[in-house]
């Protein structure tokens, strides 16, 4: 057993990641079938005539027949990436398919990229304005100050639509938020604050702003850059930009400006306000140090010196992470949704308080399942919402769209706001969710996780992650020189701080040997020296040991055999809990639609009273991840149309659920197309089921895994799993050549069970 450190990703492995399968993270698909002459006919020619003349006619029309409405260009320069500097327009290309790749997942808007390789504003604006008619927003990013207040402000002149500096504006709306509610937590008046900003760019002005259209007084705002306080009449390194903030007064320095002071806003540098300056500061102080990835000051230098402050970051270690993502893309899913002309100061300030008025909620059980079970409490330690607050989709861009409303701005009006609040809802991707939860959980936690197939490439990968993520402690399984090969492969260092273990640990072997004889002696009548040649040489049989005799508290295995071979070494060593039944069940999400899919794994033709005990189970899997079970029993039939021995088989164990009066609605058969598609209601108003349910019990094993195979392969379709239920112990079984992502969700899904499923029962 070795153990070294492990700080980071590394280059190579980010690398992998963009260059992997297909280079970059986006790609364009069509939102409409091309399978036939007929369907290009009316895409392009001559179909495509139609919608062309009605544009010409009318260019609003635009938003009805184009993908005007729901696309936003995401555009830099390259002048001012993360926090590298001026590398180059097309350097930043990564970084702005990343936030194309945010906007798709937190809103459900669709994103391009566009680096335009100049560093004249002139240029840029006219480029920007040229083809901006194809986009229902702007969103720019990376540009430096003050270039990014020219090009931002004269687009808003020139253009109808969003334009968006999130650099500025993004950063802005949640610090206000977070002013909001810290000052309401105080009792103080946003009219008498005395706030001390120390950083002028962009970010820094941007904020500043909304402070001030938020309440805050122009002459209770001290503003500072690296050579001090912006007064009025110092010549040196003042622009138009800085000298809007420029202040009559006698103070030079951050000491001077912060006595008294009760906001101190950081948008500077690691270490720029020391601890002994917060003594200085006004009873129960607020200090938002937001310099990144390290703050101005740490929380917990400021609470060695004052015990009453409210503290923010941009750090998502401590509380009240100050997150743009939960800002920019709700604000432009309003802002699309009205089709709005701009994004202005009122739609602004909607958001923060839409965003601070969130934070002073009670937080609803739905909410703390996809926190990871935290129940936040309005106060010092949450005046911002979770990342993780799956109500942010409905909350925020609702009232970004009645402000633009309201306002004027908005071509297009909302006429029920609950109807689009769970419009909104349904754009979130579940897996989403559920995932952000459970992690949430497990980091909270921490559980040993044994990966078996420590050699293979993506399992390794996977531990080296969940580790990096501080998901738990991987722990290993394979011989120490090949692992260190395949850490040098990915572009580790050899010395890594992760435990690996195999079978030369003669101690460990002992045991397991001994464990497994005295389970399989009488059930197999094998021999203690069989027991101990299966646990010399088989890494499934060592990993599920080491869970049964409490070495590790779960485990992921598979990546590299068939799924059925490693569920029969599984079961030498495990048993299936008391009183329930072992299957496969996979999550599988399609468009936003959550669907559950068993069994997937294990039994080739369930009896009808498998599958009645199957959907019992899966019923009450699915409550734990938050959902109102809704079970269809799917066949190639309707409710005995053609009525076959199968179909009896079915419905038999329909009546079975009926007799013992569960707490779920089920019903079936069905076809899986009468399960899904509303459109079937109305044939079928007597069931609850039709076009509603979110369970599909197949009649066989062969049946689920085509379906969610095929669907995982040919249709855009995410799946996690398939899940092992009602095994003894908390071990997941990963489908052969797995990638990295669906290993680790599987590993947490592991340590998550082994904290809150009682394995004794």
């Amino acid at each position: 057993m070795k153990k070294t450190k492990i700080d980071h990703y590394t280059d190579k492995e980010a690398l992998d990641f963009h260059k992997n399968k297909k280079p970059g993270k986006i790609e364009i698909i069509s939102s409409k079938n091309m399978t036939t002459k007929r369907d290009l006919a009316l895409a392009y020619s001559p179909g495509v005539a139609a919608p062309v003349r009605m544009i010409s006619e009318n260019p609003e029309t635009a938003y009805d027949y184009t993908s005007k409405g729901n696309l936003v260009a995401v555009i830099s320069n390259g002048s001012a990436i993360l926090g590298m500097g001026n590398l180059g327009a097309l350097a930043s290309k990564p970084v702005m398919e990343g936030k194309a790749v945010l906007f798709k997942r937190f809103a459900d808007i669709d994103s391009i990229d566009l680096e335009i390789d100049s560093s004249d504003t002139n240029e840029i604006i006219n480029s920007i304005k040229n083809f901006a008619p194809s986009f229902g927003g702007i969103n720019l990013e990376d540009i430096a100050a003050p270039d990014c207040f020219i090009i931002e402000q004269k687009l808003k002149d020139l253009l109808d639509i969003p334009v968006f500096h999130d650099d500025q504006h993004g950063t802005a709306i949640i610090t206000t938020a977070a002013l909001i509610n810290a000052l309401d937590i105080n009792g103080k008046s946003i009219k008498d604050i005395k706030v001390v900003v120390n950083g002028a760019g962009a970010s820094a002005q941007a904020c500043t702003e909304l402070f001030k259209n938020s309440g805050v007084r122009q002459e209770n705002i001290i503003m500072l850059d690296r050579k001090g306080i912006i007064y009025k009449g110092r010549g040196d390194g003042v622009d138009q930009w800085k000298s809007r903030y420029a202040i009559d007064t006698k103070l030079r320095s951050l000491e001077d400006a912060i006595k008294d002071a009760d906001v101190f806003l950081g948008l500077s540098a690691k270490g720029a306000l020391k601890k002994e300056l917060i003594k200085t500061m006004a009873k129960n102080p607020i200090i938002f140090a937001c310099a990144n990835p390290d703050p101005e000051i740490t929380p917990e230098e400021i609470n060695t010196v004052r015990n009453d402050a409210i503290i923010a970051t941009g750090r998502s270690d401590y509380p009240n992470q100050v997150n743009n993502l939960i800002g920019f893309p709700y604000i432009f899913r309003g802002a699309l949704d009205v089709r709005s002309r701009t994004i202005n100061e009122e739609m602004k300030v909607a958001a923060a308080e839409a965003i601070a008025k969130l934070a002073r909620e009670d937080v609803p059980d739905e909410v703390v399942a996809a926190m990871g079970g935290d129940r936040p409490h309005y106060g010092k330690n949450y005046i911002i919402p979770s990342t993780f607050d799956p109500r942010l989709i409905s909350v925020i861009p609702a009232a970004v769209a009645k402000a633009a409303m309201d306002s004027g701005v908005a071509r297009k009006n909302i006429e029920d706001f609950d109807l689009y609040k769970d419009q909104l809802r349904q754009r979130l991707d579940p897996t989403v969710t559920i995932m952000q939860g459970i992690n949430s959980y497990i980091k909270k936690n921490q559980k040993r996780i044994v990966f078996a197939d420590g050699e293979d490439e993506n399992t390794l990968k996977a531990a080296i992650a969940f580790k990096n993520s501080k998901l738990g402690s991987p722990i290993l399984i394979g011989k120490e020189k090949k692992i260190k090969e395949q850490i040098k492969k990915i572009g580790y260092n050899e010395n890594f701080d992760i435990e690996i273990v195999n079978s030369t640990d003669e101690i460990k072997r002992n045991k397991y040997v001994k464990h497994l004889f005295q389970k399989l002696q009488r059930e197999q009548g094998l021999l203690e020296r069989d027991c101990d040649r299966l646990v010399r040489n088989d890494r499934v049989i060592w990993a599920a040991s080491m869970v049964a005799c409490g070495d590790a508290d779960g485990a992921v295995t598979g990546n590299t055999r068939r799924f059925g071979a490693s569920l029969d070494k599984i079961k030498q060593v495990v048993n299936v809990r008391d009183g329930e039944i072992m299957f496969g069940l996979n999550m599988v999400v399609h468009k936003g639609k959550n669907i559950f899919v068993g069994d997937t794994s294990v039994h080739e033709y369930p009896t009808s009273e498998q599958l009645a005990e199957i959907a019992i189970s899966t019923s009450r899997v699915v409550r734990l991840f938050g959902f109102d079970p809704k079970v269809a029993f799917v066949s190639h039939s309707t409710f005995g149309q053609p009525l076959t021995s199968r179909t009896k088989h079915i419905r038999k164990a329909v009546d079975i659920l009926k007799e013992k009066k569960v707490n779920f609605e089920f019903d079936g058969d069905m076809q899986p197309d009468v399960a899904l598609n509303s459109e079937y209601k109305e044939l079928y108003p007597f069931s609850k089921i039709v076009g509603n349910a979110n369970i599909l019990i197949m009649p066989g094993q062969h049946s689920a895994a085509i379906s969610y195979k095929m669907m995982k392969t040919l249709g855009d379709t995410k799946v996690i799993g398939p899940l092992l239920i009602g095994l003894g112990l908390p071990i997941e079984i990963a489908p052969l050549r797995s990638s990295t992502s669906e290993i680790i969700n599987l590993a947490s899904i592991a340590a998550y069970s082994a904290d809150v499923i009682d394995y004794k029962k």
